[in-house]
């Protein structure tokens, strides 16, 4: 970091320009976008790593997270992307990745992260080990337990369905004068924990992706439905072009929504962000038609690229970030839910973590026992992205009435055929 930076100047000042080369270290730029406090937390411990290894100098660059998602991609693709990034498009940018395995300890690493290195392989499978998967996630649902309390309506029980939250956030909404019952972020992943619910199954018998089926159908009628009748918060869906991800945060931060299907990396905001403005609790996710009640599993995952002019260093950097105690003590200041396996058995004090805040987490990751196969497969699925994509636009045709339902299925459909021509 900083520090690194003015140490080798210091030297130039004194040893002259020769010295310079002499001391120079391998610099690693690190992309990153934060959640929460991510980034300053790694730059923080990766200070220690440089003191540890004075011919490393990490660089770390803050970046938006839709940076990640457009640019990252087109800089990989042209040669000029950084040595390292945090990711979500675990499997879908794997053709750039850098093999970590020659250079870290596989038993330690296959120990510590098991499944999870799968959704770097991509397409191509194999046993390489690709990222460090940093923050495990889970998608369910916050409520505003204040606004349920004002207006004397009982929370659903822990196995209701989605058609009982529905019915019981416009119930609420009416009693309170809240403006929106319900809303789920714009995002392809958020929508397929309830779809897998209503019965989508994804990928056919052979293991090849499908997206449309009955259950995939069944929920896009009840998501548009839900649109059209005011129960779902239309413009987080409809005010956005393209697949552009929005969420709606901000409008359950301002007391304006009731219940709000995102995820667990929004912990940290609603704690930062709610305060004591009203009391807030996470309920996981509602169950569907299948009898499902799954949520979609996910995360960020740290990776190195092969372009890279320092493969030993960068796998240096991300091997440290791996380490037990390196991901313990990020995992509880990040206030993120672990990856690693033992980091996750012997459990986190999650630090600065308020009451409701710690509750959530717990909350969450009691909700993984109910994530479908279905969804872990997606999950790690190479070409999901395209799969997201496709969700957004399509639903967000059916919802403003550029397409009907069916219209829109078939549209999906079509394109997935192409999107997989494209890879062959």
């Amino acid at each position: 970091m900083k520090s690194s930076l003015l140490k080798t100047s210091a030297l130039a000042t004194v040893f002259g320009l020769g010295a310079t080369a002499a001391f120079a270290a391998d610099e690693v730029r690190f992309m990153c976008y934060s959640d929460g406090n991510e980034c300053e937390v790694y730059e923080d411990v990766l200070s220690r790593f440089e003191a540890d290894n004075p011919e490393i100098d990490v660089v770390v660059d803050v970046v938006p997270y839709q940076a990640i998602l457009e640019n990252l991609p087109v800089q990989l693709a042209a040669g000029t992307g950084p040595d390292i990034a945090k990711v979500t498009d675990l499997g879908g940018l794997n053709q750039y990745y850098l093999d970590l395995a020659p250079h870290v300890d596989r038993g330690y690493w296959e120990s510590a992260f098991g499944d999870t290195l799968n959704w770097y392989r991509g397409a191509a499978g194999g046993d390489g080990i690709y990222g460090m998967h940093s923050q495990l996630t889970i998608t369910g649902g916050f409520v505003n337990a204040t606004l349920f309390e004002q207006a004397g309506v009982a929370l659903p029980a822990s196995d209701a369905s989605w058609s009982d939250w529905a019915a019981a956030a416009t119930k609420v909404a009416k009693a309170t004068g809240t403006d929106f019952p319900m809303a789920i972020d714009r995002s392809g992943h958020r929508v397929a924990g309830p779809a897998i619910s209503y019965g989508a199954k994804l990928f056919d018998d052979a293991g090849d992706a499908i997206l449309v089926d009955d259950g995939f159908t069944a929920f896009t009628q009840q998501f548009v439905d839900w649109h059209n009748d005011g129960t779902i918060a239309r413009d987080v869906w409809a005010g956005q072009g393209g697949a552009t991800y929005q969420d709606a945060a901000q409008e359950f931060i301002n007391g304006e929504l009731v219940f709000y299907y995102s995820g667990s990396w929004q912990v940290g905001r609603m704690d930062k962000n709610v305060g004591d403005f009203f009391d807030w609790k996470v309920v996981g996710s509602p169950c569907g038609p299948s009898g499902a009640c799954s949520g979609m599993p996910g995360g960020a995952g740290i990776v190195g690229f092969e372009q890279t002019k320092h493969p030993k260093a960068v796998a240096a950097v991300i091997d440290y970030l791996a380490q037990e105690d390196v991901y313990a003590e990020v995992t509880a200041r990040t206030r993120n839910l672990p990856a690693h396996s033992a980091v996750a058995t012997k459990g986190v004090e999650f630090q600065d973590a308020s009451p409701a805040a710690a509750d959530a987490l717990s909350a969450f990751a009691a909700d993984l026992s109910d994530v479908s196969p279905i969804a872990f497969a997606y999950q790690g699925y190479a070409g999901n992205r395209a799969m997201y994509g496709i969700t957004v636009e399509r639903l967000s045709q059916a919802i403003v009435g550029e397409l009907s339902v069916a219209e829109a299925m078939e549209r999906a459909s079509a394109d997935l055929k192409a999107a997989l021509e494209e890879t062959k």
